[in-house]
């Protein structure tokens, strides 16, 4: 029996034993980086879509990674569900810190702080942090410098999105119909008076770059215009005073990269309370009503379908985003805001509208990584320097 043949026996018997088989099972496994929390305003509601989103990843596909980042910005890495407390309430959920810190490196891996020692290889990053440090380019920036592929817009599509002011008139220039607004850098530059003499009454005020309805005011007064002033100045440099429109507030979820597609189902919310508040959406049980599939003639919405395509694209979105519309009772619509990073809570639209257009939440995962994972590769093909 020549050498050659034994080491070729002894590999096959290797290969069918057991033990192997589990190794190489492991071994084929992406793994997930699940980036949660976040220093924003947003953090519960990113514990709350993280929870969410690591129920639905298929466990025979991905090793999961929970990387939740508290409020001064470190991260803390879990391997389990464990990664959070009071879990069951979304004003008192908070990350457990007890967990090893750790900080990313070229390439996608974890180092502890302490030791210095690599505790995991990320494969892909799935950034899950609303609002400011995370959902703004921030975040993207620092994947993007790892040459980590991650799931979601880029840095330009990210921060675009993120600024509501930026993002409005990208829209409106580009011939698609917005909500009317002004924007406030200084809170003593507008007056009531003016503001409503250009838009009318009431008035909607918000910080220019922040989710959820953090900071989100409705007046119709000189008093409370003020007031609200002050309230969104707390959240951000910038804040932009809106219309309020009367119309039916739809939204529709898209996703992809170059060739994106619209759910073919769209989501109405009928709030219960003045308007969709944070309270309305994450706190009250009866804040508001979610209407999937939204009731509306088939023209209008494929017409929907068309403009959120259209807006993800001019906004240079990827991977996912959410648009919101208000649509009048004429069939005319308006287009309110892009999320790029929608939540996955058990209310989230943006999971809901993709599983009833026919997509479980097991599917969305893997087709959002398969997105991030073949941007990635594109951009490895591009050249980089003066010499390639």
């Amino acid at each position: 029996m020549s050498f050659p043949y034994i080491i070729y026996r002894l590999r096959k018997y290797i290969q069918a034993y057991p033990i192997y088989k589990n190794n190489m099972s492991s071994e084929k496994q992406i793994t997930i980086g699940l980036l949660c929390g976040g220093r924003s305003g947003e953090h519960q509601v990113s514990l709350v879509s993280a929870m969410n989103i690591q129920n639905a990843l298929d466990r025979d596909k991905y090793r999961v990674a929970i990387i939740g980042i508290d409020h001064s910005g470190l991260w803390h890495l879990s391997w389990d569900e464990g990664f959070v407390t009071n879990r069951e309430d979304i004003e008192k959920i908070a990350l457990d810190l007890s967990k090893p810190i750790v900080y990313p490196s070229f390439g996608g891996q974890l180092i502890e702080q302490t030791t210095q020692k690599c505790l995991a290889k990320i494969d892909v990053f799935f950034p899950i942090t609303h609002g400011s440090y995370g959902e703004d380019g921030t975040l993207q920036g620092i994947l993007r410098s790892l040459n980590v592929a991650y799931v979601g817009p880029d840095v330009t599509g990210s921060a675009i999105g993120m600024d509501k002011d930026v993002a409005k008139r990208l829209l409106r220039d580009s011939g698609l119909p917005i909500t009317p607004f002004m924007t406030v850098r200084n809170i003593e530059s507008i007056s009531f008076e003016e503001a409503s003499t250009h838009l009318g009454t009431p008035l909607f005020i918000k910080p220019c770059r922040l989710g959820s309805s953090l900071g989100i005011s409705k007046v119709a007064d000189q008093a409370s215009f003020e007031q609200a002033l002050k309230k969104a100045f707390q959240h951000d440099r910038k804040v932009l005073v809106e219309q309020a429109v009367n119309g039916r507030e739809i939204e529709c979820a898209v996703l992809g990269n170059d060739t994106p597609e619209a759910s073919d189902v769209l989501g109405e919310i009928v709030p219960l309370e003045e308007f969709y508040s944070y309270e309305a959406k994450y706190v009250l049980e009866d804040g508001a009503k979610l209407q999937i599939p939204a009731e509306l003639d088939p023209e209008v919405i494929e017409t929907v379908r068309q403009a959120a395509i259209s807006a993800f694209t001019i906004l240079e979105c990827e991977g996912m985003a959410r648009i919101d519309f208000f649509v009048k009772s004429n069939g005319s619509f308006l287009i309110n805001e892009i999320n790029t990073l929608p939540g996955f809570t058990n209310i989230s639209m943006y999971p809901k509208l993709w599983e009833a257009s026919g997509m479980s939440q097991s599917q969305l995962m893997d087709r959002l990584i398969t997105l991030a994972m073949e941007r990635h590769h594109k951009e490895a093909q591009l050249k980089n320097s003066a010499e390639s």
